[in-house]
């Protein structure tokens, strides 16, 4: 049986089982994904957005062909076994080609999804939600169904095509703000109305079965609803169970779906399991991977200006805001404010818009510059201690090297053992 099938059936038999789902292409988040799942002997859901990768290549540059292969390097050099990794694509839908009209749009979308099932990605979200141009704001459950179901019929065609069969597992609908978080301060969120969901499913099923793919319905695994979690730039909004009970109820209805759930970021262990409990299995996690990731990054900034003159430093913080203040186009949407409320939430939004500049060059040279400089230098317990007090008593532990990339990877898979814990992957 499909991997995540039989996962989901788990969870509908009674285990408090569940998945998260890592959403990155950043080497480091990839590679601490890897090392977690190995430690836990653990299935690993790795997924690409439709803005990072698609048939254009996405603001990293790849392809969904190119993300597999850049997955599967990754799994190799770690001697993960393939079998246990699953990647999936998200939003896929005409997402990027908002502005264009909606034959246009969805003409893309039809080349997004078969590049991705044909690249191997087992997990599918279809998510046709967005409106196109000239369209009525927000449209109507049964054109999203419509456009999810033309884009099943292609998922499906492909997969026979290519592989003789089709295994693919699929995610239909959308509660959330745009993928990353809240662009606005947020005081509380509305849980999405079960019958809300109920006809979110009702809509998809009839318009699978109208399309002519009704078969591939039981391979519906997920529905994506808000549960009532968010993030904004400097808050999070925290799960509280007592209002999602209804909305939990929904799937009990139906034998092969639970529920996905987006913005999950910054949630506490304690909401993890709530969440998991209350069959929102599916945990979606992307900013707060290459948010801890970047705390720990300015942190061995401050050790290495600490032991390094200053005309040898990396002077990685100040290369990324001068490369975000150059092109301001991932961010500037976004952050609101005077220059000193601006410059704050490009360095330390929760909504993490640094993570579209990595692949920049520039600030990969300065970053490859830091973890030469503290390598040849050694970094001093105190001054670990100081910027990186987990990663200091995981040293002394003996469980973590003190080397830079070593103590940047432990700081991910701190997030990632959350999520892990929640969703019974952990071994301990």
């Amino acid at each position: 049986m499909n991997t995540l099938l039989n996962l989901v059936q788990r969870h509908k038999a009674g285990e408090q089982t569940g998945i998260y789902s890592v959403c990155s292409a950043h080497p480091l988040v990839i590679e601490a994904a890897l090392m977690q799942a190995l430690s836990d002997d653990s299935l690993l859901l790795i997924e690409a957005t439709s803005n990072q990768v698609d048939q254009f290549g996405g603001y990293t540059g790849m392809t969904p062909a190119d993300f597999r292969d850049f997955v599967l390097n990754k799994a190799e050099s770690l001697q993960f076994p393939t079998e246990k990794l699953i990647l999936g694509g998200d939003h896929l839908g005409p997402n990027r080609w908002q502005a264009l009209p909606a034959e246009e749009a969805m003409a893309k979308a039809d080349d997004l999804i078969a590049a991705y099932v044909a690249a191997g990605f087992k997990k599918i979200h279809l998510d046709c939600s967005m409106s196109c141009q000239g369209e009525p704001v927000p449209l109507s459950d049964e054109v999203v169904a419509a456009r999810a179901a033309r884009l099943a019929v292609i998922a499906e065609k492909t997969a026979v095509a290519c592989f003789g069969a089709s295994d693919i597992t699929y995610v239909i609908g959308t509660e959330v703000p745009v993928p990353g978080g809240a662009a606005e301060e947020l005081d509380e969120l509305e849980v999405t109305a079960p019958a809300a969901a109920r006809k979110t499913i009702d809509c998809h099923r009839d318009a699978f079965e109208k399309a002519g793919v009704v078969s591939c319905w039981e391979r519906v695994i997920g529905l994506v609803v808000q549960p009532g979690v968010e993030f904004d730039h400097t808050g999070v909004i925290d799960y509280r169970p007592e209002k999602a009970q209804a909305l939990s109820r929904v799937v009990d209805d139906y034998p092969h779906l639970i529920f996905e759930a987006h913005s999950t970021d910054y949630q506490t262990d304690k909401a993890y399991n709530a969440l998991v409990r209350d069959h929102f299995a599916i945990l979606k996690v992307g900013p707060a991977l290459t948010f801890a990731m970047r705390e720990a990054l300015f942190n061995l900034c401050e050790i290495e200006e600490q032991i390094t003159p200053k005309a040898h430093c990396s002077n990685l913080r100040e290369m990324i805001e001068q490369t975000m203040c150059q092109a301001p186009e991932y961010w500037n949407k976004y952050y609101h404010g005077d220059e000193s409320q601006q410059r704050f939430a490009r360095s330390y939004s929760f909504s993490d818009r640094i993570r579209y500049y990595w692949p920049n060059q520039q600030i990969n040279q300065a970053q490859d510059k830091l973890f030469g400089n503290l390598s040849r230098s050694g970094i001093p317990l105190p001054l670990l201690s100081q910027y990186l007090p987990e990663q200091f008593h995981a040293v002394r532990e003996g469980m973590v090297e003190s080397a830079p990339e070593a103590l940047v990877l432990d700081k991910i898979r701190q997030v990632l053992r959350s999520y892990a814990k929640a969703c019974k992957l952990n071994k301990a």
